[in-house]
């Protein structure tokens, strides 16, 4: 019972990554891109265990509406997954949420090289210049998604309910 709401829960994390993606695509894309749907990147902080969810929403995600297939499959899937391994790591030694936060961003920021590259392959984009550009948007959607999770988890016991 405990796994099929586990995976239960994880779908429904996946639907609303892609949605999100889905709904914001113009500004989701490219060198300049804020991703909404990366705020839900923090839902790890609270529970490891809705890495499954979000790496599925990303992947979903970029097969149905990115514009640089295969690439993205493989880098931003795996930039993802990278960055939320390395929080699940981390979070093992901060016990503050809001710390906790602020080191996935910080992570998901620095691991922004991974789309860069991807950029810089694609569509030959210069790679330091296309990494500040992603690194900034990714930073700036997911400390925007630090007080919004913060309120959310204080309505919603998100590290009891998967």
């Amino acid at each position: 019972m405990k796994t099929v709401r586990m995976l239960a829960i994880n779908a429904i994390l996946a639907a609303l990554y892609i949605v999100l993606t889905f709904f914001l695509q113009p500004i989701s894309f490219a060198a300049f891109q804020f991703r909404i749907s990366e705020l839900l990147n923090h839902f790890v902080v609270f529970n490891k265990k809705y890495f499954w969810g979000i790496v599925c929403g990303v992947f979903i995600g970029n097969l149905f509406f990115s514009p640089m297939l295969p690439y993205d499959l493989i880098f931003g899937t795996g930039q993802s997954a990278i960055a939320l391994l390395i929080t699940i790591f981390l979070s093992k030694f901060v016990k503050t949420l809001w710390k906790r936060m602020l080191i996935n961003t910080g992570i998901f920021t620095i691991t922004m090289c991974f789309i860069a590259w991807e950029l810089a392959i694609v569509y030959k984009l210069p790679f330091f210049l296309t990494w500040i550009t992603v690194g900034i948007g990714e930073c700036t959607v997911m400390l925007v998604g630090m007080p919004i999770m913060y309120a959310l988890s204080r309505r919603i016991p998100f590290e009891k309910l998967i």
